[in-house]
């Protein structure tokens, strides 16, 4: 069977959350931000929508699973890609585990994902690369003046970073295929950045390896190690180096949301729709 992805989902229903009521709610293709008190379901509702997804099945298409319905934009969808990502940056556990990690330099959970990130930024290159080699080898003058827009959103990411990381003077190596910096003369890690700046990195490279493509970004309460200007300029910067990706969050942070985004906001008692078994089902199964 032929695997179709879609472009963003449309709607999520969890039915029985927690026993106490049915949730349902419709989501834009751009940006989607959950709100509400402590102790609402935010989180559980952003997980529960994830392991639907991590559990998704061809022949499952948008039916129901452990009373998790996510619909998407076209019914002939079987999956769309995703990234989660994490805000807290929690120091990985110590003896046997730590020392079977690939990098010694690996010491918390953000340094896990840049290491992985490393691995999918390389591939991303590798592919540009390629793309860039085919396009230069048309006989088309139009098409092989294609092959320099390629570049353009790698570059973008680097001035992105530069500029935010210009108040501590470090810039990112652009001679070098991995993920490295430069301050004051010093070549720098990523490791050994701070919880902020590793946290803004591992976002905007997330975002960059998608490569344009449509995909949904989870992210529960991001704003957790960034300064409030960063919060600011958040999805600004991850909109503007990839317009296809649906992102879909958490917050308690206005600040997240000052730039143009109030009506992205949805409150959690917004989506409740009546107690368990109340509310009709959209999806099959």
């Amino acid at each position: 069977m032929t695997e179709i992805s879609a472009n963003y989902i449309r709607r999520i229903e969890i039915h029985g959350l927690w026993q106490r009521f049915d949730i349902a709610w419709d989501l834009r293709p751009d940006v989607n931000i959950l709100a509400g008190i402590n102790g609402v379901g935010k989180t559980t509702i952003l997980n529960r929508s994830i392991n639907y997804l991590e559990q998704l099945s061809g022949e499952m298409k948008n039916g129901e699973k452990n009373g998790v319905c996510v619909s998407f934009d076209r019914s002939d969808a079987t999956f769309i890609p995703y990234d989660v990502i994490r805000s807290y940056d929690r120091p990985i556990m110590s003896g046997d585990f730590l020392t079977r990690m690939p990098d010694s330099n690996i010491r918390s959970e953000l340094d896990w994902q840049l290491y992985l990130l490393q691995r999918r930024y390389l591939d991303y290159q590798v592919n540009i690369g390629n793309r860039m080699i085919e396009l230069l080898s048309s006989g088309d003058e139009t098409v092989r003046g294609q092959a320099s827009q390629l570049s353009v959103p790698k570059r973008k990411f680097q001035d992105m970073v530069d500029n935010l990381f210009n108040y501590t003077r470090k810039k990112i190596d652009r001679k070098s295929n991995d993920i490295v910096f430069w301050q004051d003369g010093e070549r720098l890690l990523p490791y050994k950045l701070s919880s902020g700046e590793k946290q803004i990195l591992v976002i905007l490279l997330t975002v960059l390896v998608r490569d344009n493509a449509h995909c949904v970004l989870f992210m529960d309460e991001p704003e957790a190690s960034l300064h409030v200007e960063w919060q600011q300029k958040l999805i600004g910067l991850i909109r503007g180096l990839n317009p296809n990706v649906q992102l879909i969050m958490t917050t308690h942070s206005p600040a997240v949301i000052m730039e143009g985004w109030l009506d992205a906001v949805t409150e959690v008692s917004d989506i409740i729709v009546g107690k368990p078994g109340s509310y009709p089902k959209a999806c099959p199964g």
